[in-house]
């Protein structure tokens, strides 16, 4: 019995939604990473990219268990002396709902050159309005 090896020019990408209001940021990152990777499908192949695209709308909306808006930080260094800047929950949600969810899915995602590819397929927005209405994105389970 031989081996089914999907090629690069059979992988097909649909479009999924997924409403973000009241779900838990660690558990929707997994659903989501899934997606993009193309794990859930059947001829999911390591070394083909056949993720398909995310739109996530409510990020605004999105929750985080105990006190973790107060105690979770986020670091970014600008590569200068004196350039590290901290950031808890609370205040990344406050400036950019959006990140929360694109950091929690960029670390669930395999480091590798796949990464930012797979990435450019995650489109996340603050409110219910976003602007692929004409993909016809489904429901993702």
């Amino acid at each position: 019995m031989r081996s089914y090896l999907q090629k690069t020019a059979e992988a097909k990408h649909d479009w999924y939604i997924v409403d973000a209001s009241g779900q838990r940021l660690g558990t929707l990152a997994v659903r989501i990473a899934r997606a993009l990777s193309g794990k859930h499908k059947a001829t999911w192949t390591p070394h083909i990219d056949d993720g398909d695209h995310v739109v996530v709308i409510n990020a605004d909306k999105i929750e985080l268990g105990g006190k973790k808006w107060d105690t979770k930080v986020y670091y970014r260094h600008s590569g200068f002396p004196g350039g590290l800047k901290i950031e808890t929950a609370r205040q990344v949600k406050d400036k950019h709902p959006e990140r929360l969810i694109e950091r929690a899915v960029r670390g669930m995602l395999p480091t590798n050159r796949m990464r930012n590819v797979q990435l450019t397929r995650l489109k996340v927005y603050a409110g219910a309005a976003h602007p692929h209405e004409a993909q016809q994105p489904q429901p993702l389970a």
